[in-house]
């Protein structure tokens, strides 16, 4: 179903984690990672970042992989906790899983994931999506034209697994398939626009 919502003053921002899925490579951009990226003098790993916390999460995990410390020395990313995955190789699925593990004792309740490389989804989106929040065991997903896509929300309830369907470059894919029927839709595609910059053509969609 596909809903859109107002938040809910029962559920407060402090309990739902963003959580930035970094880690990735870049081998269709001649290795550069995508956290790495620059547009307009600001980072896709800073811009990303940025969007959570304007969003409205007050905990921002960042999972990173290649060149982690480079992205550390180069990157300006005040408050949020940096969360290594040594097994970024493996793919999306394994960063998942080193987020939601790095979040097991915060106290969240829920985590908003986003991606480095979707950098038409910004603040507006985030916002909307944690306005869907209301317990531990809550679905959630932004919706453009009624398809699903990023960011997703997962009430604690989900996190086992959702790390036990993660795997390779599929991320969390079979296990939304698996229980769409308690996914709740939120439609963005109004105020974001969900593209992934995979290659340097890619680029050209920023200006």
């Amino acid at each position: 179903m596909t809903e859109s919502l107002s938040p809910a003053p029962s559920a407060p921002a402090a309990d739902v984690a963003g959580l930035l899925l970094a880690a990735g490579g870049g081998r269709r951009l001649g290795g550069c990672p995508k956290a790495l990226l620059d547009h307009r003098g600001e980072l896709f790993v800073e811009r990303a970042a940025r969007a959570l916390r304007e969003g409205g999460c007050t905990r921002v995990h960042i999972v990173l992989g290649a060149t982690a410390d480079v992205v550390r020395e180069q990157a300006t990313l005040p408050g949020c906790v940096l969360v290594d995955n040594p097994d970024w190789r493996e793919g999306m699925g394994s960063s998942l899983r080193a987020g939601l593990a790095s979040l097991r004792d915060t106290g969240a309740r829920a985590a908003l994931v986003t991606l480095v490389d979707q950098p038409g989804i910004g603040a507006a989106a985030v916002a909307r999506l944690l306005a869907a929040y209301r317990s531990p065991a809550d679905l959630a997903a932004a919706a453009y034209d009624g398809e699903r896509g990023h960011p997703v929300l997962f009430g604690a309830d989900h996190w086992d697994g959702v790390a036990a369907a993660a795997t390779g470059d599929q991320g969390a894919r079979a296990y939304l398939k698996e229980h769409a029927a308690a996914l709740t839709l939120v439609e963005c595609g109004d105020i974001a626009e969900p593209y992934d910059i995979d290659t340097f053509s890619d680029l050209e969609r920023l200006e």
